[in-house]
């Protein structure tokens, strides 16, 4: 019998080869901070709205995030959609003066609640006009779409542009904005670069340890609750500009995110940069820094604790934490002023004359000399601190010097 020749190969078979070569990448476990923030919100199941210019990557963080997290994502583009879309579609039933009309909701929602999970990316929010951006809410606040309630599976993840680079953008309504935790999304050029080659960052969620949930709650309502008890104004305070208002700024509601997120990532263990993405992305950035700067005095050893062992204390490294620690030793004796007590505290300086920068004892130095009694002895120590004293105050005369030539 005759050989039959093979069929030849369709040019569209080698390129779909050809791209499925191009599309072929791995991952890797890489320390990416906007990564993690992303994660960590996920994993505290807060709506997350990623801002950054167009092609910068959003939508490809999203697909890979669902893929890690073995979520099937559904991709909804909220600028082509109806208010309808979102609230339900009214259907007539067979009576409806009795039964009432129905909400239908869309196919993707109805497929969602099948699955019981998934990762729901709502694209392009910033160019959805006013009406849909109000359909939007309850799906993001209530995660009801129609009669339809999405299940705890399912995480809500949406992007935007800003509006100087969005097609006809509008700006977020202050309603919306509110509910969501807000992150800049911005590109590493070394990520870029090995991701073009094949090998992007891996997205996983954070380990939260087991042992550390009822600490990391109660460290959380500590931080958050002690923040607002002495600043109240900032319980609630919605931006005077419509760009502003378009972010996270500060209200219940986004103090009770922010609390959850705090929680999680003393949980996890993340690192503050991390910590600082998401709190400032949730309140905003004074009121976060406002709340990271309080956490930091939260690790703060207690001065008692200090007094109590000079030689074994554990000073910060970062220089206005380790001035806080020392003023608050000097306030505590001042609070209770003992001999035995303003002799610690002298060892506690000298300590910290020791182990950091000595200009940072120069002013615990001199309102501690200032609290000493008639009674009591000058400490030998005091001698080890005298030079670094009155070195400080000829430069600080020096400098008033020159500033009056």
């Amino acid at each position: 019998m005759p050989m039959t020749a093979p069929a030849p190969v369709s040019q569209l078979d080698i390129a779909a080869d050809l791209l499925t070569l191009l599309r072929d990448s791995t991952t890797e476990p890489r320390p990416d901070s906007q990564l993690e923030a992303l994660t960590l919100a996920v994993a505290a199941d807060l709506p997350v709205l990623l801002w950054g210019e167009p092609g910068i990557g959003k939508t490809a963080a999203l697909t890979q995030l669902a893929t890690a997290l073995d979520l099937p994502l559904t991709t909804v583009i909220a600028s082509v959609h109806e208010p309808s879309d979102f609230s339900g579609l009214p259907v007539v039933g067979d009576d409806p003066a009795t039964q009432g009309v129905p909400m239908a909701p869309p196919d993707w929602a109805v497929r969602l609640v099948r699955a019981g999970r998934g990762l729901l990316f709502l694209d392009e929010l910033s160019t959805a006009p006013p009406a849909v951006q109000a359909a939007l809410l309850r799906l993001v606040l209530e995660r009801r779409i129609g009669a339809l309630r999405l299940p705890p599976g399912v995480r809500i993840v949406a992007a935007a542009n800003p509006r100087s680079s969005a097609a006809d953008g509008w700006e977020l309504s202050p309603p919306l904005a509110n509910r969501f935790v807000h992150l800049q999304w911005t590109h590493d050029h070394e990520v870029v670069v090995r991701g073009l080659g094949g090998t992007w960052p891996r997205a996983t969620l954070p380990r939260l340890d087991p042992q550390k949930l009822p600490e990391a709650v109660e460290f959380a309502r500590r931080a958050v609750c002690g923040l607002l008890a002495a600043r109240p104004t900032l319980v609630h305070r919605l931006p005077t500009s419509e760009t502003r208002r378009g972010g996270p700024w500060p209200s219940p509601r986004s103090w009770d995110m922010t609390l959850s997120l705090v929680a999680f990532a003393t949980a996890a263990g993340s690192a503050r940069d991390v910590l600082s993405l998401l709190v400032r992305g949730t309140v905003g950035d004074g009121p976060g820094l406002e709340l990271l700067a309080s956490l930091d005095r939260l690790d703060l050893p207690d001065p008692e604790d200090v007094l109590a062992d000079p030689a074994g204390a554990v000073l910060p490294e970062r220089g206005d934490l380790r001035q806080a620690v020392l003023d608050g030793v000097v306030a505590a004796v001042r609070a209770r002023p003992d001999r035995s007590r303003w002799d610690s505290a002298w060892a506690v300086l000298v300590r910290a004359l020791e182990t950091g920068a000595p200009d940072l004892v120069v002013v615990p130095a001199t309102t501690l000399a200032s609290l000493r009694q008639q009674d009591w002895d000058v400490p030998a120590t005091i001698e080890r601190l005298a030079g670094t004293v009155a070195l400080s105050r000829r430069a600080d005369r020096a400098a008033v010097a020159s500033k009056g030539r």
